[in-house]
Parts: C-alpha cells; sequence; structure tokens
C-alpha cells in the first residue's frame, strides 16, 4: 500500500519533465498528460479509500522527516483536490489556449508549475511530520504565485505579490509554531508528538501562531485583504484551484495538526474562533452581494465558506468539525463548478466579467447554465446537493456545543451562523438571475456554448455534488471516526 500512496506524488513530479518538453513541442495538447498523470492519482486516492474501508487506511514512514498517511481524515479531501487538478488540466487547454495567444510554448511552463501545484496541495494533505508539511505548503505557495505573475490578468506584477507576501508572513507564523513544538517534544512526527506533553504555558501561544498562520491561509476576516485581488486576476483554471482547493487545506491543517497535537489548548480559543468564523461568514457574504465582477463575487463568496468550515471546527464536536471537513468537499465542488462557469462565459464572451452586462444566457450556454445553477445550490447548501449535509452537521456541532457548554453566546453564535445563510441565497440567486435570464444583451448574441472540454469538467463536479449529496455516507463513513478519534464523542 506504501507504493500507492508514494505513486500518487511521484507519477505526477515525473510528469512535470515530460509534460514540459511535450508543451513546447505539442502546445495546449500537453495538457492531456497532465490529465493522464493526475488522473492516476485520483484513482489511488480512491483506491486508498475503498480498501481502508470505514477506519482502517494506512501510515507509512521510512525515514524521520517523510511519511504518507491516508486516513479517513485525508482521504477526501485529498480525493477532492486530486479530482479537482485532474479536470482542471482538461479545463486549461482551451481557456489557457485562447489567453496565451501565438506563443504555444508557454504551455510547457504552465503545465509544470501546474502540476507542481498540484503536487504541494496532495503533500500536504498526506504529510505525517510538521517539517514536511511545512515544505508542501510551501510548494504550494510558489508555483501558484508563478502563475499568477505570468498569466494573470490586470496589474498581476503587484497583485501576484500581495499574495506571495500574505500566504508566506502566515506560512512563517505557522513555522514558529511548529518549530518551537519541535524544540519542545524532540520531535515533528506527529505520532510522537501526540505522546508527548507540553509546558502549559506556551501550548496557548503555539495554538495562536499555528492557527493564526493557517487563518491567513484560509482568508478569514481581516486575513482575507489577498484573497479577492489574487482569486480575481488569477487565470481562471488557477483561480478554480486557489478558492476550491487551497484555502481550505488550512482548515483541514488546523484539524489535523492543531486540534489533534494541542486539544486542551485550542479549546480555550475555540469561542473566540466561533466569533471570528460567523464574522467572517457574514462579511464574505455581504461582499459577495456588492460586487459586478463574476471572479471576486466568486472570491468573497469563498471567504464567506471559509467561515463555514470555521464555525464547524470551532464546534470541537465531531458532528461539527466531521461536517466542516465534508464542507471542504462541498466547497470544493460547489466553487470549481463556479470558476468553471465564469471561464466559460469570459471564454464565449471575450473575456466579459460584469454582471451587469450580461443576461439571457441560459437560452445560449443551457449546460452552462445548469451546471451553475448546482454550483450555486451546493454553495447554497440545498438538497440534493453534498451542501445540504456538510452545513447541517455543522450548524448541528455548533448548537450542541452549545448546549453541552450551556453557553448563550455559543447559541447566539450558532443562530447568527444559520441567518447568515440567507447572504449565501441572496448573492447566488442575485448572481444566477442577473447572469443567466432577463433579457440578452445584443452584443451576446453570437454566444454559445464552450467546447466539451469545457463544458464536460463541469458537469462532472456538478453530478459528483448531488451523488455525494443523496449518498453522503460515502464520505461521512471515513470523516466521523477519524474525527471522534480527535475530538471524541
Amino acid at each position: 500500500m506504501y507504493m500507492q500512496l508514494l505513486q500518487i506524488l511521484l507519477v505526477p513530479l515525473v510528469f512535470v519533465f515530460i509534460t514540459y518538453y511535450a508543451g513546447v513541442r505539442w502546445g495546449a495538447k500537453a495538457g492531456w498528460l497532465s490529465f493522464a498523470a493526475l488522473l492516476y492519482s485520483t484513482i489511488l486516492t480512491l483506491l486508498a479509500g475503498w480498501q481502508g474501508g470505514a477506519q482502517e487506511f494506512y501510515d507509512w514512514r521510512p525515514i524521520g522527516l517523510f511519511g504518507l498517511n491516508a486516513d479517513g481524515l485525508s482521504v477526501p479531501i485529498l480525493f477532492t483536490i486530486a479530482l479537482l487538478c485532474t479536470l482542471m488540466s482538461v479545463f486549461s487547454m482551451p481557456y489557457m489556449d485562447h489567453t496565451m495567444g501565438e506563443d504555444k510554448k508557454q504551455f510547457g511552463l504552465y503545465y509544470a508549475l501546474f502540476i507542481l501545484y498540484s503536487i504541494g496541495m496532495m503533500g500536504a494533505v498526506l504529510a505525517t511530520n510538521l517539517i514536511e508539511f511545512y515544505l508542501f505548503f510551501e510548494l504550494m505557495l510558489i508555483p501558484s504565485y508563478f502563475l499568477i505573475a505570468k498569466w494573470g490578468s490586470g496589474d498581476r506584477d503587484r497583485i501576484s505579490f500581495m499574495y506571495f507576501m500574505w500566504t508566506h508572513i502566515g506560512a512563517l507564523a505557522f513555522l514558529f509554531g511548529i518549530l518551537s513544538i519541535g524544540y519542545l517534544s524532540g520531535s515533528f512526527d506527529l505520532a510522537t508528538i501526540a505522546t508527548q506533553t507540553l509546558p502549559v504555558g506556551l501550548r496557548s501561544i503555539i495554538v495562536i501562531l499555528m492557527v493564526v498562520g493557517l487563518l491567513v491561509k484560509m482568508a478569514a476576516f481581516g486575513l482575507h485583504i489577498w484573497l479577492p485581488h489574487a482569486h480575481a486576476e488569477a487565470p481562471t483554471p488557477i483561480s478554480a484551484l486557489l478558492s476550491p482547493a487551497m484555502i481550505g487545506i488550512g482548515g483541514y491543517a488546523i484539524v489535523r495538526l492543531v486540534m489533534s497535537l494541542l486539544p486542551s489548548a485550542f479549546f480555550e480559543i475555540s469561542t473566540a474562533l466561533t466569533v471570528w468564523a460567523v464574522v467572517t461568514m457574514f462579511y464574505g457574504g455581504a461582499m459577495a452581494l456588492m460586487q459586478d465582477d463574476v471572479k471576486r463575487l466568486l472570491a468573497y463568496s469563498s471567504v464567506s465558506q471559509m467561515g463555514y468550515i470555521l464555525l464547524g471546527i470551532a464546534s470541537v464536536q465531531a458532528l461539527g468539525v466531521s461536517g466542516a471537513m465534508f464542507q471542504y468537499v462541498t466547497h470544493g465542488l460547489g466553487k470549481g463548478i463556479l470558476f468553471m462557469v465564469a471561464g466559460a462565459i469570459m471564454l464565449q464572451a471575450h473575456g466579459l466579467r460584469s454582471i451587469s452586462k450580461m443576461g439571457g444566457l441560459a437560452a445560449k450556454m443551457p449546460l452552462t447554465a445548469t451546471a451553475a445553477l448546482i454550483g450555486f445550490f451546493t454553495i447554497m447548501g440545498l438538497p440534493p446537493t453534498t451542501g445540504f449535509i456538510s452545513e447541517f452537521f455543522i450548524f448541528a456541532g455548533a448548537f450542541k456545543q452549545a448546549f453541552a457548554l450551556n453557553s448563550m453566546l455559543r447559541l447566539g453564535l450558532a443562530s447568527l451562523g444559520v441567518v447568515s445563510t440567507v447572504l449565501t441565497a441572496g448573492y447566488s440567486l442575485w448572481a444566477v438571475k442577473r447572469i443567466f435570464f432577463g433579457k440578452l444583451p445584443d452584443e451576446l448574441a453570437d454566444v454559445k456554448e464552450a467546447p466539451m472540454t469545457v463544458t464536460g469538467p463541469l458537469l462532472v463536479l456538478a453530478v459528483i455534488s448531488i451523488i455525494l449529496g443523496i449518498f453522503p455516507d460515502l464520505v461521512e463513513k471515513m470523516l466521523l471516526p477519524a474525527v471522534k478519534v480527535i475530538v471524541g464523542g
């Protein structure tokens, strides 16, 4: 089994070089090599989940600084990342072909960076060691910076630098925390640290450093400044990984690294995190309502959705935390659909991003409109999409913790969290109405459905969202037992 886990990372790594040289020669067609490598990783992830059943998974630690762990917590997250990266390889071919113009040799560099970015995300989820996690965490940052700086739109040099600095500062705060743990425990291995008792006086400081660093990556309120700019101006295939896949890894890391290693210190700050989560939910939703640029709307929506994940984690209840991790899957599917919808419209409507200049596109792009509805229904939490189950678990965990602590503050915050879903419904339905219904502007009269390399990935994610909404046990049978080990209950 360890070879199977190793291949999830090694096969794409080998294809970095193959795809680079193929891209220089073949242009966009090199995307099929990226697709093949990442599809292989996706299949191996599915096999890990299927072979592992509900609770028995695999932990491989050949050396102290490197190991791989596939369990009920990591497999659903890993599957979401691998699936999105696989589909974005296909989506990138027509989209980036339009962006790059005559210089098709750039595809070699694009796909090499794209695969490295994918490896960084997958490696972080599989890591068994704090230093290993940090290295993969940084590997996510470097190729994504170059992808934005070279192929982004608008003031891409300034925005890519802003993105790099914000997320790197967050990573440094996180690094101070993990170095402190390593010094005090004598190890960076997660299994070894879990058996150690760290000094009581330093636990809270370490937790705050690590959590704040990870909240920068999640773009929680106050630490979100970089996200609307980076997501709006990045190439759309990269936006569709930055938002649905990358930023949520911060939430996964809070559960995997902070809650599991320092549970009592994390519980001490959980009420403050609940407040932060609810503010993030409201702020992101309210800002999304105010946007005319479709990509900035989706970016602020992601800020709000990270609030949902943080609310579930801060509940410190098995239901809430498993719901938060399920929400990672939900957000990955829903927002992956929506960013690709935005890309499809931009591709077919000559780069149009202004919602006020759209309308009536459902008649011209029926498949895209259907996928968009499913994507918005997913992040709204409407049945039969996966969002209904994940949000139900999040709020159930938040209310359960409020009653367990007999805390009126937590009860009020959980109630406000439910109220914030109205904002999600508001900006979602508002966007659907103005983009796909009403009068079709004359300048969009020649718009037609995007090619299948664009609409195909959309429909795949839409179908999976509905399947997991109808059969949520496919995910929860892995997540819930794994989370119970960490938080009890």
